[in-house]
C-alpha cells in the first residue's frame, strides 16, 4: 500500500510540476524596461506636434466622412450625436490608460507590449493577434470609403470608372481597384521613412480640417430642425429583424470604430523624440479635437438632410449635392480623399510597427522584424501587410468589415485598461511621467466601457472574433511558443547572435584578400569568426 501511495505521489509531483512549468511558460513576462525597443534601428524624429497630427490623422476620417451617414440611417437617426458623446467618454478613459502606459513603458508594440509586461506572453500574443485583425480590417474598410469618394471626385470632372472595378466579387463586381491601389501607393510611401510620411500626413490633416470647416460653414446656413424629428427613432437599444443591434447604445458601439487612432500614437513610441512627455500629449490632444468635431459634424449633417437618406459611403458629399451645393460637394469629396488617406497612412504605419514588435519577440518569423539600414523602416513588415490588406480591400465591402474592426480593437483596449492596474501592483516603483488620478477608477471605467461596447455588437462579430483567436492559438502553439526570445533554450542563442552582430558593426573592415607567406597562401580570419 505504501509503495502504491508513493508512486502516486511521485506521479502527481512529476506531472504537477510539468503542467505548472507549461503554465509558467504561457505567462512569462518581459520587464517594462525591456519593452521600449531601445537600439531598435528606428529613427527618433517625431515631436509632440507630429504625434498629435498622427492621432488626428488616424481618428478623423472614417467617422465623419463615411460612418456618420450609415449609422444615422440604420441605427440611431439624429441621436448619433449622443452615440458619439457616449463613445467619446468611454474612449477617453481608455486613452488615459494608454497615456499612462505609453509614458512609462513605450515601445512600438503598443497594447501588445504593455500586456507582455503586465500579463505575460500568451495574453500578449492574443492582444497582438487581435490588433492585426482590427487594424488590418480597418485599413481595408477605410479604403472602401476612399474608393467611393474617389469615384465621386472623378464623376465631378466627367470621368467614370466601370462598376466592375468599384466593387469586390462578393458585391457583384470583379475587384475594388481604387481601394486596393491606394494601399499599395501608401505602402511605397511608408517604405520611404517615418519623417517623410509625417510631413505628408501633416499636409493632408490640414486639408482635411479645411474641408470640415467648409462643410460646417455651408451646413450652418441650411440647418433645418425638422430633420431632427424624430430625434431618436430607434430608441436606446433594440434588435432589428436581421438580429443587428440598433439604437443609441448600439450606435455608440459602432462609432467606437471612429475613435481608433489615438492608440496608433503609442505605436510610434520608438520614433518619438521624447516619448515619456510627447506620447500622452499626442494621445489626449488628438482625442479631444476628434470628439468635438464628430459631435458638431454629425449634428449638422443630420440637420440638413433627413437621416433616412444618408445610407451611403459618402454622406457629406451626398448631403451637399442634395441641398444644391454640388460644387462644394466636389470640394468636400476631394478633401475627404485627403482625410481618408491620412487615416489609411497612419493606421497602416501603426500596424507595421506592431507586426515588427511581435516578430522581434520571436512569435512570428524573424524576417518581419528586419529594418532597412538606409531607410530606417521595417520594409518586410510593410510589404507583407500591404499585399494582404490590399487583397482584402479589393474583395470585401465596407459594411462587412466595420464590426470586425470594433471587436478586434476592443479586446486590446480592455487588456490595456486592466494592464494599468496590474503594473501598478507588480511594479509600483516604475517611473510614470503621466499618472492617472483617482487610483484605479479610470482604468476600471475604461475596461467597463470596452465590455459595454462589446456587449452591443452583433453575435456574428463575436463568432468571427472567436474563429480568429482559435487560428491565433494554433499559430502560437505551433510556432510562437518555441521561437519566443523568452524561451530559455533559445535565449542564449539570441544573445550570442546579437553580440556577434554588435562586434561585426563595431569592427574595422579587414581585407579578405589572401596574403602570401613564402609558398603558402593563408586567408586571414575575421575577428568575429575566431
Amino acid at each position: 500500500m505504501r509503495s502504491i501511495t508513493s508512486r502516486l505521489f511521485l506521479f502527481d509531483t512529476f506531472f504537477g510540476a510539468y503542467f505548472m512549468n507549461k503554465i509558467r511558460i504561457l505567462f512569462r513576462t518581459k520587464k517594462p524596461e525591456h519593452c521600449g525597443g531601445s537600439g531598435s534601428g528606428l529613427k527618433r524624429c517625431l515631436s509632440a506636434f507630429h504625434l498629435t497630427l498622427i492621432g488626428i490623422g488616424a481618428i478623423i476620417g472614417t467617422g465623419i466622412f463615411v460612418l456618420t451617414g450609415t449609422v444615422a440611417a440604420t441605427q440611431t437617426g439624429p441621436a448619433i450625436t449622443i452615440s458619439f458623446v457616449i463613445a467619446g467618454i468611454g474612449c477617453s478613459f481608455i486613452a488615459l490608460s494608454y497615456a499612462e502606459l505609453a509614458g512609462s513603458i513605450g515601445g512600438c508594440g503598443s497594447a501588445y507590449g504593455y500586456s507582455y509586461a503586465a500579463f505575460g506572453e500568451w495574453i500578449a500574443w492574443h492582444v497582438g493577434w487581435s490588433i492585426l485583425l482590427g487594424y488590418g480590417v480597418a485599413i481595408a474598410a477605410v479604403a472602401n470609403g476612399w474608393s467611393s469618394y474617389f469615384d465621386n471626385a472623378l464623376i465631378a470632372v466627367g470621368v467614370h470608372i466601370p462598376k466592375e472595378f468599384l466593387f469586390g466579387p462578393f458585391s457583384g463586381g470583379i475587384v475594388n481597384l481604387p481601394a486596393a491601389g491606394i494601399i499599395l501607393v501608401l505602402m511605397i510611401l511608408l517604405i520611404v521613412g517615418a519623417k517623410d510620411s509625417a510631413r505628408m500626413n501633416a499636409i493632408m490633416v490640414g486639408l482635411k480640417l479645411i474641408t470640415i470647416a467648409i462643410f460646417m460653414f455651408i451646413a450652418w446656413g441650411y440647418f433645418d430642425q425638422k430633420n431632427w424629428s424624430p430625434f431618436s427613432p430607434f430608441g436606446w437599444f433594440d434588435m432589428d429583424a436581421a438580429g443587428q443591434p440598433v439604437g443609441i447604445l448600439g450606435g455608440a458601439a459602432k462609432v467606437a470604430f471612429a475613435y481608433i487612432g489615438f492608440d496608433v500614437v503609442a505605436s510610434a513610441s520608438e520614433e518619438a523624440k521624447n516619448p515619456s512627455r510627447d506620447l500622452p500629449i499626442g494621445i489626449l490632444s488628438s482625442l479631444v479635437v476628434a470628439t468635438v468635431l464628430y459631435i458638431v459634424v454629425a449634428g449638422l449633417l443630420t440637420g440638413i438632410v433627413s437621416y433616412i437618406e444618408l445610407d451611403t459611403p459618402s454622406p457629406i458629399s451626398f448631403a451637399l449635392q442634395k441641398i444644391g451645393c454640388a460644387f462644394a460637394g466636389g470640394i468636400v469629396a476631394t478633401g475627404a480623399l485627403a482625410g481618408l488617406t491620412t487615416v489609411l497612412l497612419v493606421v497602416y504605419f501603426g500596424l507595421s510597427r506592431i507586426l515588427l514588435a511581435i516578430a522581434r519577440d520571436g512569435l512570428l518569423p524573424s524576417f518581419l522584424s528586419r529594418i532597412s539600414e538606409k531607410k530606417g523602416t521595417p520594409i518586410p513588415a510593410i510589404v507583407t501587410l500591404g499585399i494582404a490588406v490590399s487583397i482584402t480591400a479589393g474583395c470585401v465591402s465596407f459594411n462587412d468589415l466595420t464590426e470586425l474592426v470594433n471587436i478586434g480593437i476592443l479586446f486590446p483596449f480592455f487588456i490595456v485598461c486592466l494592464g494599468v492596474i496590474g503594473l501598478r501592483i507588480r511594479h509600483p516603483d516604475l517611473k510614470r511621467p503621466f499618472l492617472n488620478p483617482l487610483g484605479s477608477t479610470i482604468p476600471l471605467l475604461g475596461a467597463t466601457s470596452c465590455a459595454a461596447f462589446g456587449y452591443f455588437l452583433s453575435n456574428t462579430a463575436w463568432l468571427y472574433f472567436g474563429v480568429w483567436q482559435v487560428l491565433g492559438a494554433i499559430i502560437y502553439f505551433g510556432y510562437g511558443v518555441r521561437h519566443s526570445k523568452l524561451n530559455p533554450l533559445l535565449r542564449s542563442n539570441y544573445a550570442g547572435r546579437e553580440q556577434a552582430h554588435e562586434r561585426k558593426k563595431s569592427a574595422k573592415p579587414i581585407s579578405k584578400k589572401r596574403t602570401v607567406h613564402g609558398r603558402k597562401k593563408v586567408k586571414r580570419s575575421l575577428p568575429w569568426k575566431k
